[in-house]
């Protein structure tokens, strides 16, 4: 049975939080997490999004671009660089988004047997959506999943 996360992935946590932040986002959600794993170098999670070519900045393009194709498929046209960010609110703690405790649910399964959730397994929760922004933005950067679901469970078995 899960006991506790690790340290690295309690760490995430704030991060996906800052990640949340800085783009203005009302919530944090698994795409915030994922942001974040891509920063945490040395970490399972952080190592194999960097083995894929996954940085922080090519994740932050794919999102951008996963967005400009939602709203195209939408009807609107609009430069999504030229939108700017809305002004900054106060600190505050910011609330748990759907995809984020989905995440989170999916990463608890995939720990089942282990006595700390690592960084992995919360990749794993993130990387176990089947729509939404995540595997959206993933398939526009032309990321195969189900490869980097593999090198994942790897990295957690050895």
């Amino acid at each position: 049975m899960v006991t506790r996360l690790a340290p690295d992935a309690r760490t995430l946590f704030a991060a996906a939080e800052d990640e949340a932040r800085a783009s203005r986002s009302p919530l944090v959600e698994a795409e915030h997490l994922l942001l974040a794993m891509s920063s945490q170098h040395g970490t399972d999670a952080g190592d194999v999004l960097a083995s894929v070519g996954l940085t922080h900045e090519s994740i932050a393009t794919a999102l951008d671009s996963e967005f400009a194709a939602s709203l195209t498929a939408a009807g609107v046209a609009i430069d999504v660089a030229a939108l700017g960010r809305p002004s900054p609110e106060p600190p505050r703690r910011l609330r748990l988004g759907a995809s984020f405790k989905a995440a989170m649910q999916r990463s608890v399964t995939a720990a089942a047997g282990s006595k700390q959730i690592r960084p992995a397994h919360l990749l794993l929760g993130v990387l176990g959506a089947q729509v939404g922004t995540v595997p959206r933005a993933l398939e526009l950067a032309g990321i195969d999943r189900s490869e980097l679901v593999t090198r994942t469970e790897q990295s957690l078995a050895g």
